[in-house]
């Protein structure tokens, strides 16, 4: 119910293998920045990517969130990683019976 929920169900989801709960966090056409130097659009995109990617990581741990910014029905929620990356942020939105979703995300994969 809050824009900071969405990262802590993200880490749930995602340490429970599951991509299609990892995919109802963002609106149907949102915009992923993932995998690195590809943009996915849409619910469906998103869910294949998230499959792709649970085939590589196992373990997601939650992170220490930085101060959310609002204007209206959008919020900007961000981590502090805990793999030392630059950094990974969102875009969410308010929805109709109060619940919010991410639009825009941009997390950003550990250095290689």
């Amino acid at each position: 119910m809050t824009p900071e929920d969405i990262s802590r169900l993200f880490v749930e989801r995602a340490n429970a293998g599951d991509a299609a709960g990892l995919a109802e966090l963002y609106e149907p056409d949102a915009v992923l920045a993932y995998p690195p130097g590809s943009v996915t659009v849409g619910r469906d995109a998103i869910r294949s990517v998230c499959e792709r990617m649970l085939q590589h990581v196992s373990r997601f741990e939650v992170e220490e969130p930085l101060p959310t910014i609002r204007h209206g029905d959008l919020a900007l929620t961000s981590t502090r990683p805990s793999d030392n990356t630059g950094g990974r942020v969102q875009v969410v939105r308010r929805q109709p019976d109060g619940t919010w979703l991410r639009v825009i995300d941009r997390p950003e994969p550990p250095l290689s």
